[in-house]
């Protein structure tokens, strides 16, 4: 008697007990009747290899890969995707069934989706972009705004070094600016976007002048706890137009939810509420 396996998948971080996507991927398992379960992993940086590898053979079909393990999973992984390769770190991992395990980065992907979703008519060509910080998430966010047609992205992080070795890899179209000249980044830019941690709790008050972004600016963050930052309530405050980060985060999920468990999942008011509630 033959029997199929339930598909398994899950996210591995360390710790990952904070994490959301237990939530996410759980909502659209029970949305859409499928068979499946979707747990959290902790698993310290030394085990990530033999826990990678062993995987399949517990019916795991994929998962995906948080804080500190991004860089290493790219590392292990026996193929990786172009946008992963770009990126340099893996948030999404599809497990084969002799083992095999093919590496890709949807955090691009998902912050572009969240603004085309909650602002149809943004135009990424319109002007430059502004993007404060340069931690793993700002780097991906660099490689789907120049995919996306922004002619130039003004990049400005704390440690100025952290910012040109980012910079590096992009040639002309990325300039990188002293922190002290943080609010001259935004004059004239269509998109402003804070990959920093400022403002959250326990953290320094986001404290950079807003007085040259233009009202005509969308301006989006990508900390969703809490859902409106300091950064998007002076941007709101100006005038503009703003994007929380909540949605980069469901969006991102999408691509592996579809490749482990074959549903192209939908992102609505209701999954929203779920992931919040957590």
């Amino acid at each position: 008697m033959s029997h199929k396996k339930i598909p398994l998948a899950g996210v591995i971080g360390h710790p990952v007990s904070h994490s959301r996507s237990p939530a996410l991927h759980g909502f659209w398992l029970r949305s859409y009747g499928l068979s499946g379960y979707y747990v959290p992993m902790d698993v310290a940086p030394a085990d990530l290899e033999a826990v990678l590898r062993g995987l399949h053979k517990a019916g795991f079909v994929g998962v995906n890969i948080t804080i500190p393990h991004k860089e290493a999973a790219l590392a292990l992984a026996d193929e990786v995707s172009d946008r992963a390769k770009l990126i340099g770190s893996a948030n999404t991992l599809v497990l084969a069934e002799d083992g095999s395990i093919f590496a890709d980065n949807t955090d691009g992907y998902g912050f572009i989706a969240n603004l085309r979703q909650s602002a149809p008519d943004w135009e990424p060509s319109a002007g430059p972009a502004a993007v404060l910080g340069a931690g793993g998430a700002a780097r991906a966010i660099i490689v789907s705004l120049l995919e996306a047609g922004v002619p130039e992205i003004r990049l400005c992080n704390r440690t100025k070094a952290r910012a040109e070795a980012l910079a590096e890899s992009f040639g002309p179209k990325v300039r990188v600016y002293d922190w002290e000249e943080a609010a001259a980044i935004f004059d004239g830019v269509a998109t402003a976007v804070n990959t920093t941690s400022l403002g959250m709790e326990g953290q320094p008050p986001f404290d950079i002048s807003l007085d040259l972004l233009p009202e005509t600016a969308l301006a989006t963050d990508i900390v969703y706890i809490p859902l409106l930052t300091a950064f998007l309530q002076r941007a709101q405050a100006q005038g503009c137009r703003i994007v929380d980060g909540l949605g980069m985060l469901l969006h991102q999920g999408r691509p592996g939810f579809e490749r482990w468990f074959g549903q192209s999942p939908e992102v609505t008011e209701a999954l929203r509420i779920e992931v919040l509630g957590q």
